[in-house]
């Protein structure tokens, strides 16, 4: 650690501590760490970043970076600078990369976009903390929960992992409430944060790669509920999410929160008959339920969205949102964009935009919202197998158009376990396999049925995001139209 000081003092960081003497190291530039690095400038600690890679994006930051003071070191092999008090780590570097491994063999505390995001916050008067997780869903319940507070009157905001870089809204918080959108690899090094409420919609196989195995994917979900005061809320029908609750180190009097798209029973939020209604967040508990909502006013009205609706519901009410705001929230929603997203309807067959479905769980959730669909899927599968999604929707299939690199470990499935489905592969490997993904599509569609993009891949062999091949994959769908 650097020179005089010690480690007790490095633990007990907030921001009103004197920064002057702390050497922080952030590894990674891309949004979160860009961030961190100008807060902790502003703090005045002396701040080193490192970056494996060079682009163009990344010397931009750089540039910006070095006017303040900054030293910045671009390219492979940049080991942790000698007296490091604090790494900052963005979520884009792995949890066992070799850098982090010998800042914690040397003692030097490791530290996530989160966990200095909470040091940050104001001593007094700070906006309550709701998070929200999960392997599908997170970005539209966190959309919907930032509705239903906003409808309520909060002042409140959309961050995280979801655009709103946490560190920039913390440095300048005139807020009630923020709702914060936290992927897996956000969570690995929190450590004090401690949340309002904490909901985990879902956990399926993803982001193996990033984390080694399932193990451990599971354990940096898990976390969302470290320290969780008021709920920790939990998909009764995902035992993997009620397995993280039941682990959980929460505070003393926090209550776990089921969700159900079923009929609730005590402590739980649910659905009865065309109705959401709460059990949980009631006077009378055992006697009666709160109606909060109809299901019409989901947008759209698709099986996951109204778990995710639950899950935003629950943490609204934890912080105390009445039930007519959570209701307003619902019908004010306005959907992202790449997530069940109607293109339009053609010749009697409709065209749908899912490229968010960017693993094999939200790929198989988005194919069963419809009953005849030719699918497009493929991409980057992270080390996913697709088994269980053809197996689980092959009765829906009318075909199988795929695209992308791994292709073939779709195509390999759908000859196991759906041999009777065309398959369709695009060899193509630029941004224009996607107008022949469309056609081949369409070529085989009858009137009635969906022409899905639900990938259960990532899109970074061919595109810069999911946005970009769904962007590619409207325009292909309304220049096939205007032919």
């Amino acid at each position: 650690m650097g020179a005089g000081v010690s480690g007790r003092s490095v633990h007990a960081l907030d921001r009103d501590s004197d920064w002057s003497n702390i050497r922080v190291t952030v590894a990674g530039l891309g949004v979160a760490g860009y961030s961190c690095a100008d807060a902790l400038m502003q703090l005045g600690a002396i701040v080193t970043v490192i970056d494996d890679h060079d682009t163009d994006r990344q010397a931009e930051r750089a540039e910006v970076l070095r006017m303040l003071g900054v030293q910045v070191f671009l390219g492979g092999g940049v080991p942790l600078p000698a007296e490091t008090d604090v790494l900052v780590v963005s979520p884009g570097l792995k949890p066992h990369a070799s850098l982090i491994n010998g800042a914690i063999a040397e003692g030097v505390p490791v530290w996530g976009e989160l966990e200095l995001a909470w040091r940050l916050r104001a001593r007094t008067g700070a906006a309550e903390w709701l998070c929200v997780t999960g392997t599908n869903g997170k970005t539209t319940s966190t959309l919907m929960l930032e509705s239903m507070l906003r409808a309520s009157g909060a002042r409140t905001v959309a961050a995280g992992n979801i655009g709103n870089p946490l560190v920039d809204v913390v440095m300048h918080d005139e807020l009630d409430a923020i709702a914060i959108e936290v992927g897996a690899p956000q969570l690995p090094f929190v450590h004090s944060m401690s949340p309002l409420a904490a909901v985990c919609l879902n956990f399926a196989d993803d982001h193996l790669d990033h984390f080694g195995d399932r193990d451990q994917y599971f354990l940096a979900k898990s976390r969302i509920f470290h320290n969780c005061r008021i709920a920790a809320v939990f998909d009764v029908d995902e035992p993997a999410t009620r397995r993280m609750v039941e682990q959980a180190d929460v505070i003393e009097g926090c209550r776990a929160i089921g969700i159900t798209k079923g009929v609730p029973s005590v402590g739980m939020l649910g659905v009865v008959e065309d109705l959401i209604v709460d059990r949980a967040f009631i006077a009378e508990r055992a006697e009666s339920a709160q109606e909060l909502a109809a299901l019409s006013d989901i947008r759209p009205l698709v099986e996951h969205n109204v778990s995710n609706a639950l899950g935003a519901a629950a943490l609204a009410r934890a912080y105390g949102v009445e039930a007519q705001a959570v209701r307003d929230g619902l019908r004010s929603f306005e959907p992202a964009a790449h997530r069940i997203a109607e293109v339009g309807e053609f010749a009697g067959i409709r065209y749908v935009d899912d490229s968010k479905a960017t693993n094999a769980h939200a790929a198989a959730t988005s194919l069963r919202s419809y009953e005849s669909v030719v699918w497009i899927g493929g991409g980057l599968a992270k080390g996913q197998r697709f088994d269980e999604l053809v197996s689980e929707v092959a009765n829906r299939l009318r075909a199988a158009v795929l695209v992308g690199s791994d292709a073939g470990e779709i195509a390999d499935a759908m000859r196991r376990h759906a041999p009777d489905v065309p398959v369709i592969i695009v060899e193509r490997t630029d941004t224009g396999a996607m107008s022949e993904a469309v056609a081949a599509a369409r070529e085989r569609a009858l009137p009635g049925d969906v022409v899905l993009l639900a990938p259960g891949c990532a899109s970074w062999d061919m595109f810069d995001d999911y946005s970009h091949r769904g962007r590619a994959f409207v325009e292909a769908v309304l220049e096939s139209a205007a032919r």
